[in-house]
């Protein structure tokens, strides 16, 4: 069962056309895991198990037949609970959402069923304090633990989803981020998970509501463990739905077409507002030389302006309480700031820095440590660029440690293609003790 649950998308997508493995063997092994692991991390809060495996046998009925759904035909994913699924609760967090039951799914749930994947279930939503960014447990499901260490959080409000896919309870899943609630989870849990170009995935059924002129910051993105199960699924979710205002239907570039050789990548360990470990230095170091013996150009180089980035984003979760003049300042330094890092961008065609300037926290210390830490997220939402995040190292106490690889408005190809050079360089995942 171990090799199944720990099998890539792309791998289990593979088997399963090629009738080495049916669906419904694939989703039990799956639901045998989230029985086995989620009392332990509390990852999963509303299972589908019935519906799973009904979906699962009618997969393998189709296939017998010679129908192909589509690229994920009879692969399991979770969703996380921010993101609406018709017919399963999806409380946010809200306890006055809490027996909430959609009539319909999330714009990238219903493409991802359409591609052929069947879903699990819905994974915990970690909470953030609007005014510090620091973490706080869910009030409808609790806390979620961290696999690695079952002490330690997960992350911001992927983390569910992040926790159980490294858990081997899931091999791909949706979340979404704000200020870094794919990238953090993904680097604190071990795994894998890209922050798509602002515009370019479809926010339709995320609750909270967010838009185009409300919330810029935040988009819809894949977690997996592995790089090419971001790339599998990132063309599956993309592209207008006319509903949200904000997408744009821009092409999407293919990782595989990507010429690593003479690409220009800078690289900085240090923003200003939070200093790393020695741990994340080196996992920083390690994926610059990875990038360096593939015939990158890397240089050590730091936006102008990204020290910035920490005040603006306060200004930003607190501007409800400002007042109309504050507002004005503060748009206009946003967008000072994106001028420069615009301008800077030019010279390069990736950034390669820290995902969070430590490894995961022990629970009691989230609130302590607010937001300063995950500044270096911090600023690639404030840009609205395409980031991906994949292991890199693993720290004193054995946890892992990742790194972001930033890559130019729309060239989400770019930064996979990078990230899965990382990956292989350096093995990416590896199995939580749990």
């Amino acid at each position: 069962m171990d090799e199944m649950i720990y099998a890539s998308a792309t791998a289990l997508a593979g088997a399963i056309r090629a009738l080495k493995v049916s669906s419904a063997e694939v989703v039990e092994a799956h639901l045998r895991r989230i029985e086995a692991v989620n009392p332990r991390l509390n990852a999963v809060v509303q299972l589908a198990a019935d519906s799973a495996r009904s979906q699962a046998r009618e997969t393998d009925a189709a296939l017998a037949r010679g129908e192909v759904k589509g690229p994920l035909h009879g692969v399991p994913f979770t969703v996380k609970d921010w993101l609406e699924t018709a017919g399963l609760v999806c409380a946010a967090g809200f306890p006055e959402r809490a027996g909430f039951v959609p009539g319909q799914d999330a714009t990238v749930v219903a493409r991802m069923r359409a591609a052929g994947a069947v879903l699990l279930g819905k994974t915990n939503a970690l909470l953030m304090d609007p005014t510090s960014g620091s973490a706080a447990d869910n009030p409808v499901y609790g806390r979620t633990n961290n696999p690695y260490d079952l002490s330690r959080t997960p992350g911001y409000s992927s983390g569910g989803e992040a926790a159980i896919i490294a858990a081997g309870g899931s091999p791909l899943g949706l979340g979404s981020d704000s200020g870094g609630s794919i990238r953090i989870p993904a680097h604190f849990c071990g795994i894998a998970g890209l922050r798509p170009t602002t515009g370019r995935v479809p926010s339709t059924g995320h609750f909270p509501r967010i838009g185009a002129l409300s919330d810029p910051r935040t988009q819809v993105g894949p977690m997996a463990r592995f790089v090419e199960d971001l790339a599998l699924a990132l063309p599956i979710i993309s592209g207008v739905d006319w509903r949200d205002s904000s997408v744009v239907p821009m092409p999407l570039g293919d990782p595989d077409d990507v010429d690593l050789q003479g690409l220009r990548a800078a690289v900085y360990t240090e923003d200003g507002i939070a200093s790393p470990t020695a741990d994340t230095i080196e996992a920083v170091a390690a994926a610059a030389a990875a990038l360096s013996e593939a015939s990158l150009i890397v240089e050590e180089a730091r936006p102008r302006r990204v020290e910035e980035t920490y005040e603006i984003t306060l200004a930003y979760w607190r501007r409800s309480r400002l007042t109309g003049e504050e507002i004005d300042r503060s748009l206009f330094e946003w967008d000072r700031f994106r001028r420069a890092m615009l301008s800077f961008m030019e010279n390069y065609d990736v950034i390669l820095c820290p995902v969070c300037a430590r490894p995961a926290m022990p629970h009691d210390e989230t609130a302590a440590r607010g937001a300063r830490d995950v500044s270096y997220t911090l600023t690639y939402s404030l840009t609205g660029w395409p980031c991906a995040v994949v292991r890199a190292g693993t720290s004193p106490e054995g946890l892992p440690v990742g790194v972001q690889v930033v890559a130019r408005p729309w060239r989400e190809d770019v930064a996979l293609a990078v990230a899965r050079h990382i990956e292989r360089a350096l093995g990416g995942f590896q199995r939580p003790p749990l």
